[in-house]
């Protein structure tokens, strides 16, 4: 997919999880806006970088790595040790550790991990 394609995936995905955010409850917003945060944020780092890693495994690891750690960073209390009083600040980086929410990241990032392995054998098979 183009970097535009990515863009138009992102910007999507980022007006579904304002709708989850803003009017969603029980499941919704406590299960499906985490499993397609990851998505989001694969969607938007194939936007805005030119280039792909050369293991097509890097991209979606790095983002489970990173949301492990933004969640591991609740667990921790960041918010409230660095007196982050901003509402918007304390939905983004979020106030409360869940081992649910670790495994919403894993299922979400699922089909970033297949759609860099299609991509990229793709581009193989056209060499």
């Amino acid at each position: 997919m183009k970097r535009a394609a990515f863009g138009a995936a992102t910007l999507l995905l980022l007006g579904i999880e304002i709708i989850i955010g803003r009017y969603a409850s029980g499941w919704v917003r406590n299960y499906l806006g985490d499993v397609l945060v990851v998505i989001l944020l694969y969607a938007l780092c194939r936007t805005i970088s030119p280039n792909r890693p050369e293991k097509w495994f890097i991209l979606p690891t790095a983002i489970l790595a990173f949301a492990f750690a933004v969640e591991f960073l609740q667990l921790w209390g960041f918010c409230d040790r660095f007196g982050i009083t901003n509402r918007l600040l304390r939905i983004i980086i979020g106030t409360g550790f869940s081992v649910v929410d670790l495994a919403c990241y894993c299922i979400g990032i699922v089909p970033c991990f297949a759609a860099e392995f299609i991509v990229r054998n793709r581009v193989k098979e056209k060499i």
